[in-house]
Formats: C-alpha cells, sequence, structure tokens
C-alpha cells in the first residue's frame, strides 16, 4: 500500500502498532487503476502524449491563443485542456474528454503551431504530437480510454 512508511497509515502504525488499516474502497481502486495502467506500455504512451498535448498549449499564452482559437464548438466555447493528478482518475477523465471530443480541431492547432511558430522546440513537438495524434491507434485508444475513464468516475463517486 501507498504511503504505509510516511503517510497516515504509517502515523497511526507507529503511535498505535495494534491498530488495523482499512483502506477505502474509492482510495484502492485509484491505486489499482494507476499500477496497472502504468504496467501497460500503450497506456504509457497514451497518457504521456495526452499530457504532451497539454504541457505543449499551456506552457504559453501564445500558444494558449492558438489552442483557443481553434477549439471552439457551434457557441463559441471549447473544452479547455486538463492537467492531472497521478493518482485520481476523475482528473484524467476530464484530459481525455477534452482531445476525444475535439481532436480534429487540436489537430488544426497543431498544425497551425508547426506552420507558423518561430520556436524550435514548439515547431517539434507540435509536430510530432499532430504525427502521431493522427495514429489510429492513438484514436482508438482515446474512444476506448475515455470510456473506461468515464465508468471508473461514475463508480468512484459512488464509493465516494
Amino acid at each position: 500500500m501507498k504511503g504505509d512508511n510516511k503517510g497516515v497509515q504509517g502515523r497511526v502504525l507507529r503511535e498505535y502498532p495494534r491498530a488495523f488499516y482499512t483502506p477505502c474502497g474509492c482510495h484502492s481502486l485509484n491505486l489499482a487503476l494507476c499500477d496497472m495502467a502504468m504496467s501497460c506500455p500503450q497506456a504509457k504512451t497514451f497518457f504521456g502524449v495526452v499530457h504532451r498535448i497539454y504541457k505543449l498549449f499551456s506552457g504559453s499564452t501564445k500558444r494558449r491563443e492558438v489552442f483557443r482559437t481553434y477549439v471552439k464548438d457551434r457557441d463559441g466555447n471549447g473544452l479547455t485542456l486538463k492537467s492531472w493528478s497521478d493518482t485520481r482518475w476523475e482528473s484524467r477523465v476530464a484530459s481525455v474528454r477534452a482531445i476525444r471530443f475535439q481532436a480534429p480541431q487540436i489537430k488544426e492547432a497543431l498544425e497551425h503551431l508547426t506552420k507558423f511558430s518561430n520556436d524550435p522546440s514548439t515547431v517539434s513537438d507540435a509536430k510530432s504530437i499532430s504525427d502521431y495524434e493522427m495514429n489510429f491507434d492513438f484514436l482508438v485508444a482515446l474512444v476506448l480510454w475515455y470510456e473506461i475513464l468515464n465508468k471508473v468516475n461514475k463508480v468512484s463517486k459512488v464509493l465516494q
């Protein structure tokens, strides 16, 4: 169990060695999902790309504006890219949702950065993400992970 040395569990057991530790179901679910997803190379790659997309567009105000320009719905709003916590899977649902439902617009924003950015690092990142994002495997993983995370999120809310 994570945190059994330095976390609350460790403190309680040091103070009261005969105490029993009973983890909550929601916390156990989060830890199991983390370990499961990070043991799969394809999942690591998928979440790495999702995180790179977030970092690229949130890294500067100019890139954030490019994102806002391209990623809009009929009402002029769009889902924003979200950062996530390593252990809170609910935060990953929001990250994946934004890309899942706006992938074509995000692709256009990445292509804009590739063509018009003056920063070589930005151009390189945008080009590599754009090429990978159009990959069939990534798009399938995007749909699958969104469905999985959405269901996990519902179970997690019930357990809370």
